[in-house]
C-alpha cells in the first residue's frame, strides 16, 4: 500500500508493538488538530486504505483541506471496518448474497467467491411480537410463537452462518442489535494483530448511530449499500459539514436522558442538520454518562444527522471496563486515542466546526414527543393542552363520517374487569421498549423505583392499558432482579415480554380484545406511550392514532393515569389504597436513589456472563434442521425466502443508460412521505395484495406474521410497498391507504395492482412527491419495492439522504424540482405523461417533458440527484449489486 503522507508509525502498548497511521505526523503541514473528532476518524480510514480500490491521495487531501463553512463538494471513499445487521433488514441482505452466488455461477464464476470481506454480525431482534403480556410466562410464550412464525427465516440464517465466512449471528431472544453492539460487539479500536485502527461500521438500521456514544463512527445505510460494504466496496460520500453541540451544566432533578434527547432532537431539527455530522463537546461531557451519550447517539436519525458522535474519554474507558472488555483492550484504546489526538479531557482544545449549537443541560425538563413525529417535543406540563389541540383532527374526521361527536365527549363502556369507560386519549399501549432507553440503567432503574412506589401506594395501570417490558439485553433483567425491582414491575403488568425491539417497530401485538372492539365501535382516538425512537403514523399499531415517546418512568406513569389527556404535574395518577389521590411527584424517584441502586447492582460479571456464550442460542436454535451447501436450495413453496429477480438476464457487459419515455405517474404525494409510509411494515391485512398472495398459497391468516418477518420474499414485500394505512396519494383525493388511479381506465385500485397493469403494458412509472421524501429509517425495501413496482424515477422537492442513496443503489433515478417549481405550482394531478431526456453519465440536470391530459406540454429542468461518480457507476449498472457482481466476475476472469 502507498503511504504518500508518511504516517505509518509504530506504537507500543503493553509490551507489544503495533503499526498505526499517525495523524499528528501531519500537524506541521496540515494542522490536523483543528479537525473535529469524527473527521479524524475518516482521515485515519483514508490514510490506511490509500491505494486500495477507489481510495486515492486526493481523498486524503479532501479531508486535510476541509473548510468548515463550505458546502460539501469533495468526494471520498469510506471503507467501514465492519457491518452490523438486524434480522428484518439482514435477511434480505443474506438473500441477495445467496442470489449473487447463483448469478456468479451463471456468469462463469464460483459461488464461494461471494462472501463478506469484513466482519458481519447479525442480531435477531426484530421478530419477537407482544402477543402475551402481564404474566410470568409471557416471555416464553412470545418466544415460542416467534420460532413458530419465523423458523424458515431462522433456518436460512443458520445456513448463511455456515455457508459464508466472516459472518456471525446472535440468536433470537438475546437482545437488540444496537444494545448488543454497545455492550459487546463494538471494538472502539480494532487490533488485527499487527495494526491498530479506529472501529467504524455501517448498519442496516438507522439507529446504528447508538454506538456513536462510544466514539465509534458509524451510521445506518440501506441494505443494498451495506451489502456492497460487506463485499469490500467503499462507500462513496461527500466530506460533510460537522455541527458541534456544546454541552454545559448537568441534568436537574427529575430530568432524564430521554428528556435530554427529545430536547436535542427538537433543537437540531429546527437548526437543520440533515446530511451533516453532529459532534458533542464541552464541559457538560464530564457529567454525561456513557449510557446517556448512547441514547443521544441513537436518535441521530430523528434529528436528521448522519451521526451524533462523542469523543473517547474516561467515561468511554469506564464503560468498556463495566461491560467486560479486557484490561489489555482498554489499554490499547486509551493509548491509540491519545497517540492520535482523539482523546478528550478538560484540556482538549475545541475543534473547528461548521456551526455550533449550545445547550445547558440544566434547562432540560420532563417531556414527551408526539403525536406523530419524534421532533415534536411536548413539555410534560403542556401535555393535556397539546393533546386537546392535536386530537381535533380525529374528532373532526369522526364527526364528518357520522361516527361520533366532534369533541372529547365520546365515551364507550366496557363490561369486563368490573366495568370501565374508554374515552379519547385513552392509553391502550404503554410499552418500555427500544434500545434507545433500555440500554440506559438510570431510566430503567428509575422506572423500577417508580413502580415500587406506585405499588406501595396501591396504584395499578388502568384495565384498558396493554403494558410490556422488552429489555435490549438480558443484563437489564439481571440488574432489575438484583435490585429487587422486578416483582414491583410485574405487579403492575411490566413482565418481560421478550428481548427485542417489539413495540418500537410496530410489533406491539393485538390490543386487549374488548378494548379493540369498544374503541372501534365508538371510533375512540386511542393513544400509545412508549420509550422508543419513532412514532410515525401507522407505525406502532394500526388501531392507535396518536403515539408519544417518553422515558420509561413516564411510560409507567401514563399507564397508571390511563390517558394522555392529563397534566401529570397537577392531575393525580389515581387513588391510593388510603383513598387519597396520588400525584406523580409523590412516587417519582430521586437521582440519588437511582444512582445508589446502579452502583450497588450493576456489575461487570453480569455482562461477562450474558455475553460469554452469546452466539449459542437456546435449544430451539441449536437443534434446527439446517440446509447445507455453498448455494442455497430455494423452495418455490416458501413464502418467507425467495430468489429475487434482480439478476435475471444479466450479462457481464454494462448496459446503456435506461430511457424513460411515456412514463405514467404511479403516485402523487405531498411533503414528508417517510420510508415508514413507503416500506412494508406491521401486520399483513387479509384483503391487501400481500394477504391475497398468501391466501392463494394456502397460508392461513393466523400465520401471516408481519411484513418485517417476510422481508426475504420479494413477492410479499413488493405487494406491501406504498401500502401504509395512513399514506395519502393525491391521485385519489380523500382516500387514505395504498391506493391509486389506473389512468388508462380511471379505476381506483391498490398501488400494487395498478403497477402490475402498467408493467404488463410496458409502461414505465414515476413517483412525484414534495419535501423531505424518504425521511425515516434506512429501509432498503423502500427502494427495492419501488423498483420492483416498475418505478424508474422519483421527482420530488427534496430527498432524505439515505433513501436517495438507496434509490440510486437500486437503479431508480432521483430528480428534484428546480427554480421554485413543485407539483402543486405546475398543477400536476397524476394524469400526465412524463418523458425524461438529456440524461447522460455525470449530468447535473435532465429535461423532463410533462404532457397533460389535454395535450398541453410543459418542459422543466430537474436536478439529477446522482451525486458522485461512484453512484453513476451503480445507476449505470442497474444498481450496486449488479455493479459489484460484474466487478467480481471481471476480476475472476482476469485471475
Amino acid at each position: 500500500m502507498p503511504d504518500s503522507f508518511k504516517t505509518r508509525s509504530s506504537l507500543s502498548v503493553g509490551g507489544k508493538n503495533y503499526h498505526y497511521y499517525k495523524l499528528p505526523a501531519l500537524e506541521a503541514a496540515h494542522k490536523v488538530s483543528r479537525l473535529p473528532y469524527s473527521l479524524k476518524v475518516l482521515l485515519e480510514n483514508l490514510l490506511r486504505h490509500e491505494g486500495h480500490g477507489d481510495v486515492t491521495k486526493e481523498d486524503v487531501e479532501a479531508v486535510l483541506g476541509w473548510q468548515p463553512k463550505a458546502e460539501p463538494s469533495k468526494q471520498i471513499s469510506f471503507t467501514p471496518a465492519r457491518t452490523l445487521l438486524q434480522d428484518f433488514t439482514g435477511v434480505p441482505c443474506v438473500v441477495d448474497l445467496a442470489a449473487m452466488r447463483d448469478a456468479m455461477v451463471a456468469l462463469g464464476g464460483k459461488a464461494s467467491q461471494i462472501n463478506p470481506q469484513v466482519p458481519v454480525e447479525l442480531v435477531i431482534d426484530h421478530s419477537v411480537q407482544v402477543d402475551y403480556f402481564g404474566t410470568n410466562d409471557a416471555l416464553s410464550l412470545n418466544a415460542q410463537k416467534e420460532f413458530e412464525r419465523n423458523q424458515e427465516r431462522y433456518q436460512f440464517l443458520r445456513w448463511g452462518q455456515d455457508a459464508f465466512s466472516n459472518f456471525k449471528v446472535v440468536p433470537p431472544d438475546t437482545g437488540i442489535c444496537h444494545q448488543v453492539n454497545l455492550e459487546f460487539l463494538a471494538r472502539v479500536v480494532f487490533d488485527d494483530g499487527d495494526t491498530l485502527y479506529s472501529d467504524t461500521l455501517v448498519g442496516t438500521d438507522s439507529h446504528t448511530t447508538m454506538v456513536n456514544g462510544l466514539g465509534v463512527l458509524g451510521w445506518g445505510v440501506g441494505g443494498i449499500e451495506a451489502e456492497a460494504a460487506m463485499l469490500g466496496q467503499p462507500i462513496t460520500m461527500l466530506v460533510p459539514q460537522v455541527v458541534g453541540v456544546k454541552l454545559s451544566g448537568k441534568l436537574r432533578e427529575g430530568a432524564t436522558a430521554t428528556d435530554l434527547v427529545l430536547t436535542i432532537t427538537q433543537m437540531l431539527r429546527k437548526k437543520g442538520v440533515v446530511g451533516k455530522f453532529v459532534e458533542y463537546f464541552g464541559p457538560g461531557l464530564e457529567h454525561l454518562p456513557l449510557a446517556d451519550r448512547a441514547t443521544i447517539g441513537n436518535m441521530s436519525p430523528e434529528y436528521g444527522a448522519t451521526c451524533g458522535i462523542f469523543p473517547i474519554d474516561d467515561q468511554t474507558l469506564a464503560y468498556l471496563r463495566l461491560t467486560g472488555r479486557s484490561e489489555e483492550h482498554i489499554a490499547r484504546v486509551k493509548a491509540y486515542a491519545k497517540a492520535q489526538g482523539m482523546w478528550h479531557d478538560a484540556s482538549t482544545p475545541v475543534a473547528e466546526y461548521s456551526d455550533v449549537v449550545e445547550l445547558d443541560l440544566g434547562s432540560v425538563e420532563p417531556s414527551l414527543a408526539g403525536y406523530k413525529r419524534p421532533q415534536d417535543r411536548i413539555p410534560l406540563s403542556e401535555m393535556a393542552e397539546t393533546f386537546e389541540q392535536d386530537v381535533q383532527r380525529f374528532t373532526k374526521e369522526r364527526a364528518e363520517q357520522g361516527k361520533g361527536p366532534a369533541d372529547l365527549t365520546a365515551s364507550v363502556h366496557v363490561d369486563e374487569k368490573g366495568g370501565y369507560d374508554i374515552k379519547d386519549g385513552a392509553v391502550v399501549i404503554a410499552a418500555i421498549t427500544s434500545c434507545t432507553n433500555t440500554s440506559n440503567p438510570a431510566v430503567m432503574i428509575g422506572a423500577g423505583l417508580l413502580a415500587r412506589n406506585a405499588v406501595r401506594r396501591g396504584l395499578k395501570p388502568k384495565p384498558w392499558v396493554k403494558t410490556s417490558l422488552a429489555p435490549g439485553s438480558k443484563v437489564v433483567t439481571d440488574y432489575l432482579v438484583k435490585a429487587g425491582l422486578m416483582p414491583d414491575l410485574e405487579k403492575i403488568g411490566y413482565n418481560v415480554v421478550g428481548y427485542g425491539c417489539t413495540t418500537c417497530i410496530g410489533n406491539s401485538g393485538p390490543l386487549i380484545d374488548e378494548v379493540s372492539t369498544a374503541a372501534a365501535d365508538a371510533d375512540i382516538t386511542a393513544a400509545a406511550v412508549l420509550s422508543g425512537n419513532r412514532n410515525f403514523e401507522g407505525r406502532i399499531h394500526s388501531e392507535v392514532k396518536m403515539n408519544y415517546l417518553a422515558s420509561p418512568p413516564l411510560v409507567v406513569s401514563f399507564a397508571l393515569a390511563g390517558t394522555v389527556n392529563t397534566d401529570l404535574n397537577k392531575d393525580p395518577l389515581g387513588q391510593g389504597k388510603d383513598g387519597k389521590p396520588v400525584y406523580l411527584k409523590d412516587i417519582w424517584p430521586t437521582q440519588e436513589e437511582i444512582q445508589k441502586l446502579i452502583k450497588e447492582n450493576l456489575s461487570v460479571e453480569m455482562f461477562s456472563k450474558n455475553y460469554s456464550h452469546v452466539y449459542d442460542g437456546d435449544q430451539r436454535w441449536r437443534t434446527m434442521d439446517v440446509p447445507k451447501g455453498d448455494s442455497f436450495a430455494w423452495s418455490d413453496k416458501s413464502t418467507y425466502i425467495a430468489n429475487p429477480p434482480y439478476f435475471e438476464g444479466m450479462t457481464q457487459d454494462e448496459p446503456p443508460l435506461p430511457k424513460i419515455h411515456k412514463a405514467r405517474c404511479l403516485a402523487l404525494f405531498g411533503d414528508s412521505i417517510t420510508t415508514d409510509h413507503i416500506s412494508p411494515a406491521g401486520r399483513i391485512e387479509k384483503r391487501s395484495p400481500a394477504g391475497k398472495y398468501l391466501v392463494e398459497r394456502g397460508v392461513e391468516q393466523r400465520y401471516f406474521n408481519s411484513y418485517g418477518s417476510r422481508r426475504g420474499n420479494h413477492e410479499v414485500m413488493m405487494r406491501g410497498t406504498f401500502a401504509n394505512i395512513r399514506i395519502r396519494n393525491q391521485m385519489v383525493p380523500g382516500v387514505e391507504g395504498g391506493y391509486t388511479k389506473y389512468i388508462p381506465t380511471g379505476e381506483q385500485m391498490p398501488i400494487y395492482d395498478a403497477a402490475m397493469k402498467y408493467i404488463a403494458d410496458g409502461t414505465p412509472l414515476v413517483v412525484v412527491a414534495g419535501k423531505e421524501y424518504g425521511t425515516g429509517s434506512s429501509r432498503d425495501w423502500a427502494a427495492k419495492g419501488t423498483i420492483l413496482l416498475g418505478v424508474k424515477a422519483v421527482l420530488a422537492d427534496s430527498f432524505e439522504r439515505i433513501h436517495r442513496s438507496n434509490l440510486v443503489g437500486m437503479g431508480v433515478l432521483p430528480l428534484c424540482f428546480t427554480d421554485g417549481q413543485s407539483a402543486a405550482k405546475l398543477g400536476l394531478d397524476g394524469s400526465e405523461i412524463y418523458d425524461i431526456e438529456d440524461l447522460k453519465r455525470g449530468a447535473k440536470q435532465a429535461k423532463v417533458r410533462i404532457t397533460k391530459k389535454d395535450g398541453k406540454t410543459t418542459e422543466i429542468k430537474a436536478k439529477v440527484r446522482i451525486d458522485t461518480p461512484k453512484e453513476w457507476d451503480y445507476y449505470a449498472n442497474g444498481g450496486i449489486l449488479q455493479y459489484v457482481l460484474r466487478d467480481l466476475a471481471r476480476k475472476s476472469k482476469a485471475a
